[in-house]
């Protein structure tokens, strides 16, 4: 693995910049949401540990975003019943500066340049990292001239994950981080997370890519109809059966 160029990039680097971190960045208990007369989450329950890369997997329509949107306050304490605890706090009092999030679409401004909307999400911390070397570290310096709308899905995605850490979060969401991006691409990213591990960032990671969770995750909830099904640390689970096989034994196409 290549060394961290953000490493000596200010005094911490990736690590986050509030070191009193929680040994459970997220804790739900008992979940339950409905919206429009349908059942989305049905008593879920998973906890992640800190320092550690926690895959959320399930078919389409399983629940993952939701999950997300539950716990980084974008459904309110109104709309779902159960507990959550995200980095030792409520959703909302994490979302406040102790998270970042890359949903799976973005609205940015379609008119602005990815450095632009960087130094921009940058002036809303305290201490953010230095936009530059961030950019540098995912490729972004290629193209920073091209306007976000010009730019192609992959581009796009990995700008959204620079919105995502430029905050020196905590704990990061990814809702599908690599989707659209090519092989090449898709590895220096999965290179940038074992780094945000290795500096004690937790991350909660969705995909419908099974070698991403395998390769990635030292943890996995595998969720369907709302409820974890099967969860445990990848090395256990995987001792016998690749993620893919297990994927398919514990859901159900009907389901969806």
């Amino acid at each position: 693995m290549t060394k961290d160029p953000l490493a000596g990039a200010g005094p911490a680097g990736h690590r986050p910049y509030n070191e009193a971190v929680p040994a459970t960045a997220l804790d739900l208990a008992d979940v339950r949401l409905s919206r429009g007369g349908r059942t989305i989450l049905d008593g879920l329950s998973l906890t992640a540990p800190a320092g550690e890369i926690t895959a959320l997997l399930g078919p389409n329509g399983a629940g993952k975003t939701s999950t997300i949107r539950c716990c980084t306050g974008l459904y309110g304490p109104g709309e779902f019943t159960g507990t959550i605890e995200v980095c030792g706090t409520t959703p909302a009092a994490a979302a406040a500066g102790l998270i970042g999030v890359m949903p799976q679409s973005v609205g940015a401004w379609s008119g602005i340049k990815p450095l632009e909307l960087l130094h921009h999400l940058a002036g809303l911390y305290a201490h953010p990292l230095p936009v530059a070397a961030l950019a540098a570290e995912l490729g972004i310096d290629r193209f920073a001239q091209t306007t976000y709308r010009r730019l192609s899905g992959g581009q796009q995605q990995l700008v959204n994950l620079a919105g995502a850490l430029i905050g020196r979060p905590q704990l990061v969401f990814l809702d599908e981080p690599t989707a659209g991006l090519d092989p090449h691409v898709r590895r220096q990213v999965w290179q940038l997370l074992a780094s945000l591990r290795a500096a004690g960032v937790s991350v909660l990671l969705t995909t419908h890519a099974m070698d991403e969770a395998q390769t990635l995750a030292d943890g996995v909830h595998i969720i369907d109809a709302g409820r974890v099904v099967l969860a445990g640390s990848v090395a256990e689970l995987t001792a016998e059966r690749s993620m893919e096989e297990l994927f398919l034994a514990a859901t159900r196409p009907e389901a969806r």
